[in-house]
């Protein structure tokens, strides 16, 4: 193991039940209604693959980047406005990461202003070398692209990178990119298949670098 990369989105943040609940009153916002059920399978894809694809199914009038507007600003004021900590174990787990000089990444799908506005929210900035946004790659996880561009930036191969998961799509980008991958079964990330994963563990906590 020569690099970590971490997801954002259920891993350092438990973000998942909240961007649900964001996204529920985003799409009422545009005159329809979608179930939390019905977003788990959008889980690890970038803003524009998700409400896309929900314009469509939903029938939504307005256009994709006013919808895409109106729920990254509801995103950013409710990382504003809500006392919240990173998930257990995220903080440690950086900190032994550090004083092991093996550098780490975010990739995540989310917008680069918001994996900033979190990162700076809990004063991670130290810790990662480098923050990469689903906006920088043209294919959105599962495809393996974000990975790949992340551990070339790292200056690492990719068969020397672990990576950190919660949701399908992210396991199988890990996976489909060479590189191990560490399933945190997080239950507020919904009903994710993360059974492609090298390790599943149940918290933060339980994950053992020595292993790797």
């Amino acid at each position: 193991m020569n690099a970590v990369i971490f997801d954002m989105d259920g891993v350092i943040i438990d973000s998942e039940p909240i961007n649900t609940g964001l996204s529920i009153k985003t799409v009422a916002h545009f005159g329809s209604s979608i179930t939390s059920e019905e977003m788990e399978k959008y889980a690890g894809s970038t803003m524009k693959i998700i409400y896309s694809s929900i314009k469509e199914v939903k029938h939504l009038a307005a256009p994709v980047e006013e919808i895409i507007a109106y729920m990254q600003a509801s995103m950013l004021r409710n990382l504003s406005e809500e006392d919240i900590e990173p998930i257990e174990g995220i903080r440690e787990l950086l900190i032994a990461l550090k004083e092991k000089n093996i550098p780490t990444a975010i990739a995540s799908s989310s917008p680069k202003n918001l994996i900033e506005a979190v990162v700076e929210k809990f004063k991670l900035q130290e810790y990662f070398t480098y923050l990469v946004s689903g906006n920088e790659v043209k294919h959105s996880k599962p495809d393996p692209e974000i990975y790949l561009v992340t551990a070339e930036k790292l200056g690492v191969a990719p068969s020397d990178c672990v990576v950190i998961e919660d949701s399908k799509n992210g396991v199988n980008a890990a996976k489909n990119a060479g590189m191990t991958c560490i399933g945190f079964r997080n239950l507020n990330s919904g009903k994710q298949d993360i059974s492609r994963a090298d390790v599943i563990v149940d918290a933060i906590t339980e994950i053992d670098l020595s292993k790797f």
